[in-house]
C-alpha cells in the first residue's frame, strides 16, 4: 500500500472555525489544504480476497504512483470479510478534482478497474468524492 505523506497544515494564525467549533481545549482548527478523497467500493467472493489484496498492493497501488498524476497523494485500502464475500474499499486522495479527472477521465465516477482485476470483482459501486474537512 503506498501512503501519502501527512498533509501540510496553514501557519497557526490561519483559522477556519471559531473556538467553540474548534478542538477540544477551545482551540481552533487550523485551515488544511484543500484534498479530495475518492472512495470506491467493491467485492470479492472470499476464495479470490487474497489475490486481489495482493494486486492492489503490489500492483495496482505502485502503477497508479508510476502515473505520476499531478495532485495525487497517495491510496488506503480498507477491507470487511462479510460471510461469503469480502468488501474491499479504497481511498485515494487527490489535492483537486482536476487531478481526479486526470486519474479517472471525464466520468470522475465511474470505477477505474484494471483488466486482471476484473474478473476478481463479482459487484461494485460507483466512484464518490468527498472533500476532506479534517
Amino acid at each position: 500500500m503506498i501512503l501519502a505523506p501527512a498533509r501540510a497544515r496553514a501557519p497557526a494564525h490561519a483559522h477556519n472555525r471559531n473556538a467553540e467549533n474548534g478542538a477540544p481545549g477551545g482551540r481552533a482548527l487550523p485551515t488544511l489544504t484543500t484534498m479530495i478523497a475518492r472512495i470506491w467500493h467493491g467485492w470479492t467472493k472470499r476464495a479470490d480476497a487474497k489475490t486481489y489484496e495482493e494486486m492492489l498492493r503490489d500492483e495496482i497501488f505502485s502503477s497508479i504512483a508510476t502515473r505520476k498524476i499531478d495532485g495525487y497523494r497517495g491510496a488506503e485500502l480498507f477491507i470487511h470479510e462479510d460471510g461469503d464475500e469480502v468488501e474491499f474499499v479504497t481511498l485515494l486522495r487527490f489535492d483537486s478534482m482536476d487531478a481526479v479527472k486526470e486519474f479517472a477521465g471525464a466520468d470522475t465516477s465511474k470505477p477505474v478497474i484494471f483488466p486482471k482485476a476484473e474478473a476478481l470483482i463479482t459487484r461494485m459501486e460507483p466512484a464518490r468524492h468527498y472533500r476532506i474537512a479534517i
